[in-house]
């Protein structure tokens, strides 16, 4: 088994290093000038839109047809700002060095644009499931880029491994078990039935649970990170300055880093810069396919937001407080790290953080295991998703009690693999993507009116 992860760790470098990361680079780049670089030239206007939803004389957020635009929003960027971006991300820096933080934050820019192209694709080719609602996703725009009817199948497949977030599933149970000395097994059955309940309702009912939680728990989160900064403002100038220097001449040891080269800076950052915002692995544009609204551009552009919220906040929050409180080079755990540098500033971190990384986990599995559902009845109607629960319940007990190293394998394979082919359909079908989005002209309403229009939604 040990030689068996092993092989897989030297698949996922050399598909990463191949790959994964010059494609994430050139398409990028290119989808960038091409939209003149839409990601930031249209950015006001995006945010314009993403609150524009919020309004009640917004007409497509009343159609009766599909999902309510800010509910699959939310959906999406629960599977986002998750446990990667606590722990997964904090582990770019342990290999890669502070440097890291620089090919993240230029990751997120290109992932952005790439992130808007694979949700409007599916968006344009989408189809109604005959049930109120839409079916999309790169099933149903890859047949428009490949001539095979092999890779629509494949996706999905790939889509149905990603889709069981062995992972954060691992971190939350043990996170659980050891912190409140809850019988592991326990841990692992109930968070089961609460993924299973959530992900069985759909992008609906895991918009509504994602909606509730997320918000308060982002804003506590980076206020509590703020207000570390704020402690330690002294030592940000100079953490400025190492992420930039050490992002192009790597990063010698100190302490328990053993130090990283320029190279591995790169690597890792635009790797975990990946993963955090899952850029090109194809689950946003399942999810967000099924928006009632009619315009992809407008869907489409929320992308920018939940990329933006993903890496300039959150991760970037998680990874200022690692540097500015001297944590970074710790030889200890990852998921450690975080909660060692709020520990200086707040009492019962060891209660907060399992019970923090819980809440935003528990969001990340149900968004991944709804889309895996959707694929496995993409693969079968009548049977798939009966054997994607009974494959899921496996794989969640089998990796319960491995190694997380040996889960995240799992997933960075599954997700370098989808965003190859991905990537490559969407350079065939750059044509058929539009990068206009229009203003228009809404009615505002107060904050307190556009809560309660969220909730009744």
């Amino acid at each position: 088994m040990d030689s068996f992860f092993n092989f897989m760790e030297m698949m996922e470098d050399g598909l990463w290093t191949y790959m994964g990361v010059p494609l994430i680079i050139f398409l990028g780049i290119y989808l960038s000038f091409k939209s003149r670089f839409f990601q930031i030239r249209h950015f006001p206007l995006i945010f314009k839109t993403f609150f524009g939803f919020f309004s009640a004389k917004h007409a497509e957020t009343n159609s009766t047809i599909g999902v309510h635009p800010l509910k699959t929003f939310f959906a999406a960027v629960g599977g986002c700002v998750g446990i990667g971006n606590i722990v997964g991300i904090c582990t770019a820096v342990q290999l890669g060095g502070p440097g890291a933080l620089f090919w993240i934050w230029l990751t997120a820019l290109a992932g952005m644009i790439i992130k808007y192209s694979e949700i409007y694709l599916g968006l344009r080719y989408r189809v109604a499931d005959g049930k109120g609602g839409y079916n999309g996703g790169p099933m149903y725009f890859l047949p428009k880029a490949f001539k095979s009817k092999a890779f629509p199948i494949i996706i999905a497949l790939l889509l149905c491994i990603y889709g069981v977030e062995v992972y954060q599933f691992s971190v939350i149970s043990k996170s659980i078990s050891m912190n409140f000395g809850i019988n592991s097994l326990l841990v692992i059955v109930v968070l089961l039935i609460l993924v299973i309940f959530a992900g069985s309702g759909g992008v609906r009912r895991v918009g509504n649970i994602s909606s509730k939680v997320l918000p308060f728990f982002v804003v506590l989160y980076v206020s509590m990170g703020l207000w570390v900064l704020f402690n330690h403002l002294s030592a940000v100038p100079g953490v400025i300055h190492l992420i930039f220097t050490s992002a192009f001449t790597g990063h010698a040891a100190v302490g328990g880093f053993l130090g990283a080269s320029m190279m591995a800076a790169l690597s890792y950052g635009m790797r975990r810069g990946c993963y955090t915002g899952d850029i090109g692995v194809g689950y946003a544009s399942v999810i967000h396919s099924e928006s009632s609204v009619q315009v992809p551009e407008k869907q489409a552009s929320l992308a920018i937001v939940d990329i933006f919220l993903d890496t300039f906040i959150v991760c970037t929050t998680s990874l200022m407080l690692i540097l500015t409180t001297d944590v970074w080079h710790q030889p200890i755990e990852a998921g450690m790290l975080v909660q060692m540098a709020l520990s200086q500033h707040f009492p019962y971190m060891d209660l907060f953080i399992p019970i923090f990384l819980f809440m935003l986990g528990y969001n990340t599995i149900n968004a991944y295991f709804c889309v895996g559902l959707k694929c496995a009845a993409y693969l079968s109607p009548a049977k798939g998703r009966k054997i994607y629960y009974g494959y899921a319940i496996i794989a969640l007990l089998f990796f319960s009690f491995t190694g997380t190293a040996e889960a995240q394998a799992i997933m960075a394979i599954a997700g370098v693999s989808l965003l190859i082919i991905n990537g490559i359909a969407i350079f065939r079908l750059r044509e058929e993507i539009s990068f206009d989005l229009v203003e228009e002209k809404t009615s505002s309403t107060t904050v307190k009116e556009s809560t309660a229009i969220l909730e009744r939604t």
